[in-house]
């Protein structure tokens, strides 16, 4: 019997050794300095306590009563220990509900003309619209007035990589051509070909939805989920006009179709490390141009099939992304208003397909992340521009229960560095890379709230409440004076 538990035991803290090792590995290769040596710490105290249990089992230690009683108690610990990080916590019914678990009162529909974005990007000083919509929202005016002179993200004074951040900059520029390109009428909202003009293909709902996937998937989406469109989250007047489309402004946008596929491309671990630095917007616009690429054909192969589609991307939204994603089961809405997913945390960038193709729809999930950033609230704390709430609880705003991003001095804040800041989404402990001993923990977390709480704490003692900028990659750098981009705005 004391044999069988010793072997077991040995085998227990052997495993346990290994996976501090590859905890130790992951943090040499994420180059994270301070977690390497607490994770270098911990193994190293993992590997004594294993010789010790060795040497103790050599000396015959076990063999006594005193050390049956403490071989039992070990167990009774370790057992514990199991029941408590490893039973699944009561599921979170709002998640279960997705977007409509959040809904405390009555909402209103979005209307995209109040966005930040399109009262910035597209109204222009002393145009017709310009002057019917501030009459509309004097409040807006000052403020709004003011931040343009200032610029936006590319724009002035852009401090934060001056004066050799050109380079990153036209790469920006570059990717953003594409979803520009892919926002006319043709693009968006495709026509069938005419070789399959006047047909239909007909497939039952189950075979299309798996293709649908699959396409999406194969064009270079990493996450993909589908939904029934629930109206609440379609914007209700257009308000970013591209091409001069200025007879598009301020019209009804009609909820035409009933489902709405939505698909997540990852943003690269390494390029989110460097927010807010020129490299993390390159990333952002990367994905951006993958969103409208991907949503584009995905229309187009469903029109093909005789169906209609719009794709929507950064520059042709019809509706809103995130609650759009929560419904369709990619994750669930974050602390930071961002999307949080297991497989990528918030590294992502969304886009969709509305359609009246008959589809069969995800079911939301719960993976914990409101409870998480109930305690957590590492973004708020890094945030240079105090956006994010640092409340516990969330807040009713426009009928949603929700932690609320404050837009406008975020946006002032890519105003002042010039780039699209990230800093949140790379501070955020789901954003770490998918490394072996990270899917283990996300794994516990997603499933245990007693997890939840001990991560959180292991995340700020491993790699700091405030987490330094990683090392820009080489070939975008800016210049020879700050090759690591060790600099926080």
């Amino acid at each position: 019997m004391v044999t069988v538990l010793l072997v077991i035991g040995g085998l227990g803290l052997i495993v346990q050794a290994l996976i501090g090792l590859s905890f130790f590995i992951s943090c040499i290769w994420e180059k994270e300095l301070r977690a390497s040596v607490f994770a270098g710490l911990q193994f190293l105290g993992m590997f004594i306590g294993l010789i010790a249990y060795l040497y103790l089992i050599w000396i015959g230690f076990f063999e006594t009563k005193i050390g049956f009683d403490v071989l039992i108690a070990g167990y009774i610990a370790a057992v514990l220990a199991a029941l408590l990080l490893l039973r699944r916590t009561a599921p979170n019914p709002k998640a279960l509900k997705g977007a409509k678990g959040i809904i405390a009162g009555d909402v209103k529909r979005q209307d995209e003309r109040e966005i930040m974005f399109a009262r910035n990007r597209s109204i222009q000083p002393g145009s017709e619209q310009y002057k019917a919509f501030y009459k509309e929202h004097p409040e807006y005016e000052g403020f709004d007035a003011k931040r343009r002179e200032k610029g936006g993200p590319l724009g002035h004074p852009g401090i934060i990589d001056k004066p050799h951040q050109g380079a990153n900059v036209a790469a920006t520029l570059a990717s953003l051509s594409i979803p520009l390109h892919l926002s006319t009428p043709d693009a968006f909202k495709p026509k069938t070909h005419p070789e399959f003009k006047g047909k239909k293909i007909e497939h039952s709902p189950e075979e299309v939805t798996e293709r649908v996937k699959g396409y999406t998937r194969k064009l270079g989406a990493d996450l993909v989920g589908i939904s029934e469109i629930n109206p609440l989250w379609i914007y209700s007047y257009r308000g970013e006009i591209f091409h001069e489309n200025w007879e598009d402004w301020g019209k009804e946008i009609k909820v035409e179709h009933e489902y709405v596929i939505v698909f997540a491309t990852e943003m690269s671990f390494e390029m989110v490390g460097t927010a807010p630095h020129t490299p993390t917007m390159i990333e952002s616009m990367n994905n951006y141009a993958k969103g409208a690429y991907i949503a584009t054909q995905v229309a187009s192969f469903i029109a093909n099939l005789g169906y209609s589609a719009t794709a929507n991307h950064m520059r042709r939204y019809d509706a809103l992304m995130v609650p759009l994603a929560v419904d369709a089961g990619l994750g669930e809405l974050g602390r930071i208003g961002y999307l949080i997913t297991k497989e990528l945390g918030p590294r992502v960038r969304l886009g969709a397909v509305t359609t009246d193709l008959p589809l069969i729809p995800d079911k939301p999930v719960d993976i914990g992340v409101e409870d998480f950033c109930k305690t957590c609230k590492k973004c708020a704390v890094c945030c240079p521009s105090n956006s994010i709430p640092l409340e516990k609880d969330q807040t009713i705003v426009n009928g949603l229960l929700r932690w609320k991003l404050n837009a406008e001095t975020c946006f002032d804040y890519w105003g002042k560095i010039g780039t699209d800041c990230n800093i949140c989404m790379r501070v955020c402990p789901w954003s770490h890379a998918r490394t072996f001993p990270h899917r283990v923990i996300l794994e516990l977390i997603t499933r245990n709230r007693i997890a939840r709480r001990l991560f959180s704490i292991m995340d700020d003692i491993f790699y700091g409440r405030r987490p330094k900028v990683k090392a820009i990659p080489k070939w975008a750098r800016f210049n020879a004076g700050n090759m690591d981009g060790n600099s926080d705005a």
